[in-house]
């Protein structure tokens, strides 16, 4: 398998798991193959291997081609892989990725935040905490003035390592 089959591998895995991670596997084994034949080489059953494969194919990852059965009439559809488009795909979801970690970084900028040091998991923006006297809503201890600049400095760095490997 080459390098760009894995990244596919990995891609699959992220979309539909253990089965999508056969298809792919089978795909790239066959080259090109009717959904029947994908499930007879995977074993996994035709309606999931059907929806794993039109879950890739939203994302440009496969491609089919419809041919008419000329005895029955039904169309057969013949899928294969389209390893061209992983690279896009990919650069899509980076800067997707990098959307929503900047609209993060600017709810962590413009808000301060209280924390409740008994519970841990409370961690209220000033409008919350002064609505409730800022007091924890689950134990009812004093809610501490927290700092937030670790976060801020993480998302930043993570921005800063999509937005250089986006320039790529």
């Amino acid at each position: 398998m080459s390098l760009i089959d894995d990244e596919l591998i990995k891609v699959a895995s992220l979309l539909g798991e253990d089965e999508a991670v056969k298809i792919v596997r089978s795909l790239v084994k066959l080259k090109e193959a009717t959904d029947d034949a994908i499930a007879n080489d995977t074993g996994v059953r035709i309606n999931i291997v059907r929806k794993v494969l039109y879950k890739l194919y939203d994302k440009t990852l496969v491609a089919c081609t419809r041919i008419r059965d000329e005895k029955t009439g039904w169309y057969i559809f013949y899928w294969k892989l389209q390893p061209d488009q992983l690279d896009a795909f990919v650069r899509s979801r980076k800067k997707r990725t990098v959307e929503k970690l900047r609209t993060r970084l600017e709810y962590e900028n413009a808000h301060n935040f209280f924390v409740c040091n008994k519970c841990g998991d409370i961690r209220l923006p000033f409008e919350e905490a002064i609505e409730s006297a800022f007091r924890c809503s689950k134990c009812n201890s004093q809610l501490t003035d927290s700092d937030n600049s670790k976060i801020v400095d993480e998302l930043s760095k993570m921005i800063q390592k999509l937005e250089s490997e986006l320039m790529e």
